[in-house]
């Protein structure tokens, strides 16, 4: 069981399976992000990889219509689930990414996508439960989807909250948004000790230069980007 963080309102649990990434850090910083935003009523909201529905829950909670997407099944029941409980009204389409919302525009759309470098010795996008973190050798193998499919559903004046690991190029990330026509900057950061799947990759990361000999904590960025 896993914990819905809203600063306006007590916390209240989510169900996440095994196979179904559990909200942690990096979804409570684009939490805080989406807060600050304001989400309202009226306002569509579209998330991205929803795995349990935190987030989208979070924005429905604020009076938002939220659609979300996700390519896995079980995230897709399981965040039907706990919008269920939390008696919050979602859309929950199965799917690969804007593929099953085509032809919308949406005035928000937040993403915590799988952003983990991986070695060549892994699948790239991982099976099952890998699927929530492996994103190949840089990290960005959805990352630069979004980057570049994003921006076209956003209508004017929309935002953009994407949450990723530096070691996935905060820099390469900024520069794919403003070359689609958005303005990007970095909006929160947060530094925390790493987690079990870097802790198993760290030979890998320090040997090929991805992260350096000393290092002991994994920063964590949201990149927020707007529509003129």
């Amino acid at each position: 069981m896993a914990f819905l963080v809203d600063p306006s309102r007590p916390p209240g649990p989510v169900v996440a399976p095994p196979g179904v990434y559990a909200p942690q850090a990096d979804t409570f910083l684009l939490a805080r992000a989406l807060y600050r935003e304001g989400p309202a009523p009226g306002m569509d909201v579209l998330d991205l990889g929803t795995g349990t529905g935190t987030l989208a829950i979070c924005a429905a909670r604020k009076g938002a219509r939220v659609t979300a997407v996700d390519i896995a099944w079980r995230a897709v029941l399981t965040a039907r689930l706990n919008a269920w409980r939390a008696r919050q009204r979602l859309t929950v389409h199965r799917g690969d990414l804007l593929e099953p919302v085509r032809g919308r525009s949406f005035d928000m759309v937040i993403s915590n996508p799988p952003y983990v470098p991986t070695p060549p010795s892994e699948p790239a996008t991982g099976r099952g439960r890998e699927r929530a973190w492996n994103a190949g050798l840089d990290g960005r193998a959805v990352l630069d989807r979004i980057c570049s499919e994003a921006p076209h559903v956003l209508r004017p004046g929309g935002v953009l909250l994407i949450a990723q690991s530096a070691l996935s190029g905060t820099e390469e990330t900024l520069g794919r948004l403003a070359d689609a026509g958005l303005t990007a900057t970095v909006s929160d950061r947060a530094y925390i000790p790493f987690g079990p799947v870097l802790r198993s990759r760290l030979p890998w990361l320090r040997e090929s230069g991805r992260l350096a000999a000393r290092e002991a904590n994994e920063e964590l960025v949201i990149v927020r980007a707007q529509r003129d």
